[in-house]
Protein backbone atom coordinates (compact mmCIF):
# COMPACT_ATOMS: atom_id res chain seq x y z
CA UNK A 1 0.00 0.00 0.00
CA UNK A 2 1.26 3.61 -0.86
CA UNK A 3 1.80 5.11 2.19
CA UNK A 4 1.40 9.00 3.16
CA UNK A 5 4.24 10.67 5.08
CA UNK A 6 2.79 12.57 8.66
CA UNK A 7 2.61 16.13 6.83
CA UNK A 8 1.32 14.23 3.87
CA UNK A 9 -1.60 12.95 6.06
CA UNK A 10 -1.94 16.21 7.51
CA UNK A 11 -2.13 18.20 4.45
CA UNK A 12 -4.39 15.37 3.03
CA UNK A 13 -6.90 15.36 6.19
CA UNK A 14 -6.85 19.12 6.06
CA UNK A 15 -7.45 19.13 2.70
CA UNK A 16 -10.42 17.16 3.38
CA UNK A 17 -11.69 19.04 6.45
CA UNK A 18 -11.09 22.52 4.43
CA UNK A 19 -14.07 22.86 2.26
CA UNK A 20 -16.89 24.73 1.06
CA UNK A 21 -18.18 23.89 4.31
CA UNK A 22 -15.10 26.73 6.32
CA UNK A 23 -15.37 29.22 3.67
CA UNK A 24 -19.07 29.10 1.95
CA UNK A 25 -21.17 27.74 4.95
CA UNK A 26 -19.54 28.42 8.02
CA UNK A 27 -19.80 32.42 7.60
CA UNK A 28 -22.56 32.37 6.56
CA UNK A 29 -24.40 30.08 9.43
CA UNK A 30 -22.43 32.44 11.67
CA UNK A 31 -23.90 35.13 10.34
CA UNK A 32 -27.39 34.21 10.47
CA UNK A 33 -26.78 33.85 14.51
CA UNK A 34 -25.62 36.31 15.52
CA UNK A 35 -21.56 35.80 15.17
CA UNK A 36 -19.37 35.80 18.15
CA UNK A 37 -21.99 33.86 20.72
CA UNK A 38 -22.56 31.17 17.98
CA UNK A 39 -18.61 31.05 17.00
CA UNK A 40 -17.81 30.07 20.68
CA UNK A 41 -20.28 27.21 20.77
CA UNK A 42 -18.98 26.04 17.14
CA UNK A 43 -15.53 26.07 18.55
CA UNK A 44 -16.61 23.99 22.02
CA UNK A 45 -18.42 21.45 19.63
CA UNK A 46 -15.06 21.00 17.20
CA UNK A 47 -13.45 20.32 20.86
CA UNK A 48 -15.69 18.11 22.74
CA UNK A 49 -17.66 16.39 19.93
CA UNK A 50 -15.34 16.95 16.47
CA UNK A 51 -12.19 16.47 17.46
CA UNK A 52 -12.87 13.63 19.65
CA UNK A 53 -14.73 11.78 16.53
CA UNK A 54 -11.67 12.43 14.05
CA UNK A 55 -9.23 10.93 16.38
CA UNK A 56 -11.46 7.67 16.98
CA UNK A 57 -11.62 7.01 13.20
CA UNK A 58 -7.69 7.80 12.61
CA UNK A 59 -6.99 5.36 15.58
CA UNK A 60 -9.41 2.91 13.80
CA UNK A 61 -7.77 3.25 10.38
CA UNK A 62 -4.08 3.29 11.50
CA UNK A 63 -4.76 0.33 14.06
CA UNK A 64 -5.99 -1.89 10.92
CA UNK A 65 -4.43 -0.17 8.15
CA UNK A 66 -6.81 -1.47 5.48
CA UNK A 67 -10.44 -0.54 4.22
CA UNK A 68 -13.02 0.58 6.09
CA UNK A 69 -14.88 -2.37 6.32
CA UNK A 70 -11.39 -4.33 7.20
CA UNK A 71 -10.69 -1.96 9.65
CA UNK A 72 -14.09 -2.52 12.05
CA UNK A 73 -13.60 -6.36 11.62
CA UNK A 74 -10.37 -6.26 12.82
CA UNK A 75 -10.64 -3.84 15.45
CA UNK A 76 -13.39 -4.99 17.11
CA UNK A 77 -12.83 -7.55 20.28
CA UNK A 78 -14.47 -10.46 18.58
CA UNK A 79 -12.97 -9.69 15.05
CA UNK A 80 -16.72 -9.98 14.32
CA UNK A 81 -17.30 -10.57 10.38
CA UNK A 82 -20.73 -8.44 10.19
CA UNK A 83 -19.02 -5.27 11.92
CA UNK A 84 -18.43 -5.29 7.76
CA UNK A 85 -21.69 -3.70 7.20
CA UNK A 86 -20.36 -0.34 9.16
CA UNK A 87 -18.71 0.43 5.84
CA UNK A 88 -22.18 1.55 4.47
CA UNK A 89 -20.88 4.92 5.52
CA UNK A 90 -18.12 5.20 2.53
CA UNK A 91 -20.65 5.32 0.18
CA UNK A 92 -22.57 8.29 1.76
CA UNK A 93 -18.67 10.10 0.53
CA UNK A 94 -19.39 8.97 -3.11
CA UNK A 95 -23.16 10.18 -3.01
CA UNK A 96 -22.00 13.72 -1.46
CA UNK A 97 -19.58 14.21 -4.39
CA UNK A 98 -22.42 14.00 -6.63
CA UNK A 99 -23.84 17.16 -6.21
CA UNK A 100 -20.41 18.68 -4.68
CA UNK A 101 -18.88 18.58 -8.02
CA UNK A 102 -22.06 20.36 -9.46
CA UNK A 103 -21.44 23.12 -6.46
CA UNK A 104 -17.75 23.26 -7.48
CA UNK A 105 -19.27 23.66 -11.04
CA UNK A 106 -21.27 26.74 -10.50
CA UNK A 107 -18.11 28.00 -8.64
CA UNK A 108 -15.49 27.05 -11.95
CA UNK A 109 -18.31 29.23 -13.78
CA UNK A 110 -17.81 31.79 -11.48
CA UNK A 111 -14.29 31.79 -11.83
CA UNK A 112 -14.81 33.33 -15.54
CA UNK A 113 -17.90 35.39 -14.71
CA UNK A 114 -15.35 37.39 -12.06
CA UNK A 115 -13.22 38.28 -14.46
CA UNK A 116 -15.06 40.87 -16.80
CA UNK A 117 -18.72 40.25 -15.85
CA UNK A 118 -19.12 41.05 -12.32
CA UNK A 119 -23.26 41.96 -11.40
CA UNK A 120 -23.48 44.99 -10.63
CA UNK A 121 -27.30 45.11 -9.12
CA UNK A 122 -28.41 42.29 -6.00
CA UNK A 123 -31.08 41.71 -8.34
CA UNK A 124 -28.90 41.06 -11.42
CA UNK A 125 -26.42 38.69 -9.46
CA UNK A 126 -29.75 36.80 -8.18
CA UNK A 127 -31.30 36.33 -11.58
CA UNK A 128 -27.90 35.69 -13.01
CA UNK A 129 -27.53 32.91 -10.55
CA UNK A 130 -31.39 31.60 -10.89
CA UNK A 131 -30.37 31.22 -14.61
CA UNK A 132 -27.66 29.35 -14.00
CA UNK A 133 -29.03 26.87 -11.84
CA UNK A 134 -32.66 26.45 -13.59
CA UNK A 135 -32.12 26.95 -17.11
CA UNK A 136 -28.15 27.23 -17.96
CA UNK A 137 -27.99 22.78 -18.19
CA UNK A 138 -25.42 23.22 -21.07
CA UNK A 139 -22.94 25.29 -18.37
CA UNK A 140 -23.94 23.17 -15.71
CA UNK A 141 -22.99 19.87 -16.96
CA UNK A 142 -19.81 21.29 -18.87
CA UNK A 143 -18.48 22.69 -15.60
CA UNK A 144 -19.68 19.67 -13.47
CA UNK A 145 -17.44 17.39 -16.16
CA UNK A 146 -14.66 19.39 -15.59
CA UNK A 147 -14.66 18.85 -12.19
CA UNK A 148 -15.65 15.41 -12.49
CA UNK A 149 -12.58 15.03 -14.51
CA UNK A 150 -10.31 16.70 -12.65
CA UNK A 151 -11.02 14.39 -9.24
CA UNK A 152 -11.17 10.95 -11.41
CA UNK A 153 -7.53 11.90 -12.64
CA UNK A 154 -6.25 12.92 -9.31
CA UNK A 155 -7.55 9.46 -7.51
CA UNK A 156 -6.08 7.44 -10.72
CA UNK A 157 -2.79 8.51 -10.05
CA UNK A 158 -3.09 6.85 -6.04
CA UNK A 159 -2.08 7.95 -2.39
CA UNK A 160 1.44 9.29 -2.76
CA UNK A 161 1.36 10.73 -6.83
CA UNK A 162 -2.44 12.26 -6.25
CA UNK A 163 -3.37 12.88 -3.70
CA UNK A 164 -0.95 13.91 -1.58
CA UNK A 165 0.80 15.54 -4.17
CA UNK A 166 -2.13 17.42 -4.74
CA UNK A 167 -2.25 18.26 -1.22
CA UNK A 168 1.24 19.55 -1.14
CA UNK A 169 0.09 21.62 -4.06
CA UNK A 170 -3.28 23.00 -3.23
CA UNK A 171 -3.16 23.51 0.65
CA UNK A 172 -0.55 25.96 0.29
CA UNK A 173 -1.87 28.11 -2.35
CA UNK A 174 -4.85 28.45 -0.61
CA UNK A 175 -3.27 29.78 2.34
CA UNK A 176 -1.20 31.89 0.26
CA UNK A 177 -4.84 33.12 -1.60
CA UNK A 178 -6.39 33.39 1.90
CA UNK A 179 -3.46 35.61 3.39
CA UNK A 180 -3.65 38.15 0.59
CA UNK A 181 -7.13 38.21 0.81
CA UNK A 182 -6.52 38.80 4.47
CA UNK A 183 -4.39 41.54 3.99
CA UNK A 184 -6.38 43.16 1.95
CA UNK A 185 -9.31 43.14 4.55
CA UNK A 186 -7.16 44.35 7.45
CA UNK A 187 -6.87 47.54 5.35
CA UNK A 188 -10.73 48.01 5.44
CA UNK A 189 -12.07 50.57 7.76
CA UNK A 190 -14.95 47.67 8.05
CA UNK A 191 -12.06 45.11 9.87
CA UNK A 192 -12.45 46.19 13.02
CA UNK A 193 -16.17 45.54 12.86
CA UNK A 194 -15.85 42.18 11.49
CA UNK A 195 -13.74 41.13 14.14
CA UNK A 196 -16.11 42.94 16.82
CA UNK A 197 -19.09 40.44 14.86
CA UNK A 198 -16.78 37.79 14.79
CA UNK A 199 -15.44 37.59 18.42
CA UNK A 200 -18.11 39.58 20.77
CA UNK A 201 -20.32 37.27 22.01
CA UNK A 202 -24.40 38.35 21.35
CA UNK A 203 -25.86 35.27 23.22
CA UNK A 204 -29.50 36.96 22.14
CA UNK A 205 -29.75 34.99 18.97
CA UNK A 206 -28.54 31.79 20.44
CA UNK A 207 -31.21 29.40 20.90
CA UNK A 208 -31.13 25.23 20.45
CA UNK A 209 -30.99 25.58 16.33
CA UNK A 210 -28.18 27.69 16.71
CA UNK A 211 -26.49 24.72 18.93
CA UNK A 212 -27.07 22.20 16.70
CA UNK A 213 -26.39 24.21 13.83
CA UNK A 214 -23.04 24.50 15.99
CA UNK A 215 -22.65 20.85 15.94
CA UNK A 216 -23.68 19.93 12.78
CA UNK A 217 -20.97 22.62 11.19
CA UNK A 218 -18.65 20.81 13.45
CA UNK A 219 -19.40 17.42 12.40
CA UNK A 220 -19.62 18.30 8.63
CA UNK A 221 -16.13 20.57 8.52
CA UNK A 222 -13.97 17.68 9.47
CA UNK A 223 -15.39 15.38 7.32
CA UNK A 224 -16.51 12.83 9.71
CA UNK A 225 -19.14 10.11 9.12
CA UNK A 226 -18.12 8.99 5.46
CA UNK A 227 -15.10 6.84 5.97
CA UNK A 228 -12.45 9.53 4.79
CA UNK A 229 -10.24 9.53 7.93
CA UNK A 230 -10.16 5.70 8.54
CA UNK A 231 -8.93 5.57 5.00
CA UNK A 232 -6.03 8.07 5.04
CA UNK A 233 -4.91 7.48 8.42
CA UNK A 234 -4.99 3.48 7.31
CA UNK A 235 -1.94 4.66 5.00
CA UNK A 236 -0.22 6.27 7.69
CA UNK A 237 2.57 4.03 9.30
CA UNK A 238 1.95 3.14 12.96
CA UNK A 239 4.76 5.00 14.38
CA UNK A 240 3.40 8.76 13.73
CA UNK A 241 1.60 10.28 16.52
CA UNK A 242 -2.10 10.45 15.17
CA UNK A 243 -3.02 12.34 18.46
CA UNK A 244 -0.74 15.35 17.24
CA UNK A 245 -1.89 14.87 13.79
CA UNK A 246 -5.74 15.05 14.57
CA UNK A 247 -5.40 18.12 16.59
CA UNK A 248 -3.08 19.88 13.83
CA UNK A 249 -5.73 19.30 11.58
CA UNK A 250 -8.50 20.20 13.59
CA UNK A 251 -6.06 23.54 14.00
CA UNK A 252 -6.18 24.31 10.30
CA UNK A 253 -9.61 23.46 9.93
CA UNK A 254 -10.35 25.76 12.32
CA UNK A 255 -8.29 28.57 11.64
CA UNK A 256 -9.36 28.65 8.17
CA UNK A 257 -12.90 28.93 8.83
CA UNK A 258 -12.51 31.63 11.24
CA UNK A 259 -10.22 33.95 8.51
CA UNK A 260 -12.47 33.07 5.91
CA UNK A 261 -15.40 34.59 8.23
CA UNK A 262 -13.32 37.54 9.54
CA UNK A 263 -12.36 38.60 5.72
CA UNK A 264 -16.44 37.71 4.13
CA UNK A 265 -17.82 40.31 6.94
CA UNK A 266 -15.24 42.29 6.36
CA UNK A 267 -16.05 42.52 3.14
CA UNK A 268 -19.85 42.79 3.59
CA UNK A 269 -20.04 45.57 6.24
CA UNK A 270 -17.69 47.47 4.02
CA UNK A 271 -20.35 47.96 1.27
CA UNK A 272 -23.14 48.31 3.77
CA UNK A 273 -24.54 44.71 3.45
CA UNK A 274 -26.38 42.56 5.77
CA UNK A 275 -24.40 40.09 8.13
CA UNK A 276 -26.96 37.35 7.70
CA UNK A 277 -26.72 36.98 3.81
CA UNK A 278 -27.73 33.32 3.91
CA UNK A 279 -26.63 30.63 1.32
CA UNK A 280 -26.92 33.01 -1.29
CA UNK A 281 -24.36 34.78 0.35
CA UNK A 282 -21.26 33.89 -1.93
CA UNK A 283 -23.40 33.89 -5.37
CA UNK A 284 -25.19 36.78 -5.08
CA UNK A 285 -24.61 39.12 -2.34
CA UNK A 286 -20.29 38.99 -2.44
CA UNK A 287 -20.04 39.37 -6.32
CA UNK A 288 -21.91 42.63 -6.13
CA UNK A 289 -19.85 44.04 -3.40
CA UNK A 290 -16.45 42.97 -5.86
CA UNK A 291 -18.24 44.59 -9.04
CA UNK A 292 -18.23 47.89 -7.13
CA UNK A 293 -14.85 48.02 -5.95
CA UNK A 294 -13.90 47.85 -10.39
CA UNK A 295 -10.70 46.11 -11.54
CA UNK A 296 -9.58 45.29 -7.96
CA UNK A 297 -13.00 43.57 -7.21
CA UNK A 298 -12.31 41.83 -10.49
CA UNK A 299 -9.22 40.70 -8.96
CA UNK A 300 -10.42 39.83 -5.39
CA UNK A 301 -13.08 38.38 -6.95
CA UNK A 302 -11.07 35.88 -9.22
CA UNK A 303 -8.69 34.97 -6.10
CA UNK A 304 -11.63 34.46 -3.91
CA UNK A 305 -13.65 31.52 -6.49
CA UNK A 306 -10.12 30.16 -6.90
CA UNK A 307 -9.60 30.20 -3.44
CA UNK A 308 -13.34 27.60 -3.03
CA UNK A 309 -11.97 25.73 -5.91
CA UNK A 310 -8.81 24.31 -4.40
CA UNK A 311 -10.75 23.99 -0.92
CA UNK A 312 -13.55 22.20 -3.18
CA UNK A 313 -11.17 19.89 -4.63
CA UNK A 314 -9.20 18.51 -1.86
CA UNK A 315 -12.43 17.77 -0.12
CA UNK A 316 -13.96 16.06 -3.49
CA UNK A 317 -10.71 13.82 -3.77
CA UNK A 318 -11.20 12.90 -0.07
CA UNK A 319 -14.79 11.81 -0.42
CA UNK A 320 -14.51 9.34 -3.36
CA UNK A 321 -10.90 7.65 -1.73
CA UNK A 322 -12.68 5.30 0.76
CA UNK A 323 -15.29 3.48 -1.80
CA UNK A 324 -12.23 3.32 -4.12
CA UNK A 325 -10.32 1.42 -1.64
CA UNK A 326 -13.37 -0.63 -0.17
CA UNK A 327 -13.90 -2.12 -3.81
CA UNK A 328 -9.69 -2.01 -4.25
CA UNK A 329 -9.38 -4.47 -0.91
CA UNK A 330 -12.15 -6.20 -0.85
CA UNK A 331 -13.48 -6.69 -4.36
CA UNK A 332 -9.71 -7.32 -5.95
CA UNK A 333 -9.99 -4.58 -8.51
CA UNK A 334 -7.84 -2.53 -10.04
CA UNK A 335 -7.46 0.97 -8.68
CA UNK A 336 -8.03 2.23 -12.60
CA UNK A 337 -11.26 0.02 -12.86
CA UNK A 338 -12.67 1.06 -9.17
CA UNK A 339 -11.98 4.69 -10.32
CA UNK A 340 -13.64 4.20 -13.47
CA UNK A 341 -16.92 2.56 -12.08
CA UNK A 342 -17.20 5.11 -8.84
CA UNK A 343 -16.49 8.24 -10.93
CA UNK A 344 -19.23 7.38 -14.06
CA UNK A 345 -21.64 7.23 -10.15
CA UNK A 346 -20.97 9.73 -8.91
CA UNK A 347 -21.14 11.78 -12.57
CA UNK A 348 -24.50 10.66 -13.41
CA UNK A 349 -25.95 11.12 -10.30
CA UNK A 350 -24.41 14.59 -10.38
CA UNK A 351 -26.55 14.70 -13.83
CA UNK A 352 -29.32 13.62 -12.35
CA UNK A 353 -28.82 16.26 -8.79
CA UNK A 354 -28.59 19.52 -11.30
CA UNK A 355 -31.68 18.48 -13.80
CA UNK A 356 -33.48 18.28 -10.61
CA UNK A 357 -33.33 22.03 -10.01
CA UNK A 358 -33.83 22.84 -13.21
CA UNK A 359 -37.24 24.75 -15.01
CA UNK A 360 -37.41 22.07 -17.38
CA UNK A 361 -36.69 18.49 -15.49
CA UNK A 362 -37.15 19.43 -12.06
CA UNK A 363 -40.95 18.21 -11.65
CA UNK A 364 -40.09 15.21 -13.12
CA UNK A 365 -37.03 14.92 -10.52
CA UNK A 366 -39.25 15.98 -7.53
CA UNK A 367 -40.16 13.66 -4.52
CA UNK A 368 -42.35 13.76 -1.80
CA UNK A 369 -41.65 18.06 -1.90
CA UNK A 370 -37.39 17.20 -2.37
CA UNK A 371 -35.98 17.85 -5.54
CA UNK A 372 -32.95 14.97 -5.88
CA UNK A 373 -30.22 17.67 -5.44
CA UNK A 374 -32.17 17.94 -2.06
CA UNK A 375 -32.60 14.27 -0.85
CA UNK A 376 -29.13 13.80 -1.66
CA UNK A 377 -28.03 16.13 1.00
CA UNK A 378 -30.72 15.33 3.08
CA UNK A 379 -29.36 11.16 2.89
CA UNK A 380 -26.33 12.15 3.73
CA UNK A 381 -25.68 14.91 6.03
CA UNK A 382 -29.17 14.32 7.93
CA UNK A 383 -29.11 10.26 7.92
CA UNK A 384 -25.86 8.67 6.90
CA UNK A 385 -23.40 10.45 8.08
CA UNK A 386 -24.98 10.92 11.96
CA UNK A 387 -25.36 7.60 12.14
CA UNK A 388 -21.83 6.41 10.97
CA UNK A 389 -20.31 8.71 13.78
CA UNK A 390 -22.87 7.39 16.13
CA UNK A 391 -21.73 4.05 15.52
CA UNK A 392 -18.48 4.60 15.62
CA UNK A 393 -18.84 6.30 18.90
CA UNK A 394 -20.93 3.23 19.81
CA UNK A 395 -18.00 0.51 18.71
CA UNK A 396 -14.99 2.23 20.71
CA UNK A 397 -16.54 2.41 23.50
CA UNK A 398 -18.49 -0.95 23.73
CA UNK A 399 -17.13 -3.34 21.18
CA UNK A 400 -13.05 -2.85 21.11
CA UNK A 401 -10.71 -3.88 23.87
CA UNK A 402 -10.03 -0.62 26.10
CA UNK A 403 -6.54 -1.82 26.73
CA UNK A 404 -5.85 -1.93 23.16
CA UNK A 405 -7.23 1.71 22.58
CA UNK A 406 -5.20 2.67 25.98
CA UNK A 407 -2.02 1.22 24.78
CA UNK A 408 -2.65 3.24 21.46
CA UNK A 409 -2.98 6.14 23.03
CA UNK A 410 -0.52 6.04 25.37
CA UNK A 411 2.45 5.92 23.17
CA UNK A 412 1.82 9.69 22.28
CA UNK A 413 0.24 11.19 25.20
CA UNK A 414 -0.81 10.54 28.90
CA UNK A 415 -3.68 8.80 30.75
CA UNK A 416 -5.82 11.00 31.97
CA UNK A 417 -6.24 12.95 28.60
CA UNK A 418 -6.92 9.00 27.44
CA UNK A 419 -9.50 8.62 30.73
CA UNK A 420 -11.00 12.10 29.35
CA UNK A 421 -11.26 11.14 25.87
CA UNK A 422 -13.04 7.64 26.36
CA UNK A 423 -15.26 9.04 28.60
CA UNK A 424 -16.47 11.79 25.79
CA UNK A 425 -16.54 8.98 23.29
CA UNK A 426 -18.47 6.37 24.85
CA UNK A 427 -20.80 8.72 26.56
CA UNK A 428 -20.73 11.92 25.14
CA UNK A 429 -20.60 12.00 21.59
CA UNK A 430 -23.08 9.43 21.37
CA UNK A 431 -25.78 11.36 23.02
CA UNK A 432 -25.03 14.57 21.29
CA UNK A 433 -25.10 12.69 18.28
CA UNK A 434 -28.74 11.54 18.86
CA UNK A 435 -29.94 14.62 19.71
CA UNK A 436 -28.50 16.13 16.40
CA UNK A 437 -30.14 13.16 14.35
CA UNK A 438 -33.71 13.67 16.15
CA UNK A 439 -33.19 17.27 15.19
CA UNK A 440 -32.57 16.58 11.96
CA UNK A 441 -34.56 14.28 11.34
CA UNK A 442 -37.53 16.30 12.46
CA UNK A 443 -38.24 14.57 16.10
CA UNK A 444 -37.36 17.10 18.73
Amino acid sequence: MNRFSRIGFILAAAGSAVGLGNIWKFPYITGEYGGGAFVIIYLLAILFIGLTVFIAESLIGQNSQANVATSFVTTSKSKNPNWKYASFMVFAGLIILSFYSVVLGWILKYVFISISDLPASSEIAANTFNNLISKDIISQIFFHTIVSLTVIWIVLKGIKDGIEKLNLILMPLLAIILFGLFIYALTLNSFSKSLEFMFYADWSKINSDALLAALGQAFFTLSLGIGTIITYSASLSKDVNIIKSSILVALVDTIVALIAGVIIFAFLFEAGAKSAAGPGLVFISLPVIFEHWGTLGNVIAVSFFVALIFAGITSAVSMIEPVLMFFIERFHMSRKKATIMCGSIFYILGIVALLSMSSSYGAQLTFFNKNAFDWMDYVTSSIMMPLAAFIISIFLGYFVDKKLLEKIFTKHTNLLVFNIWYSLIKYFVPLAIIVLFLNQIGVI
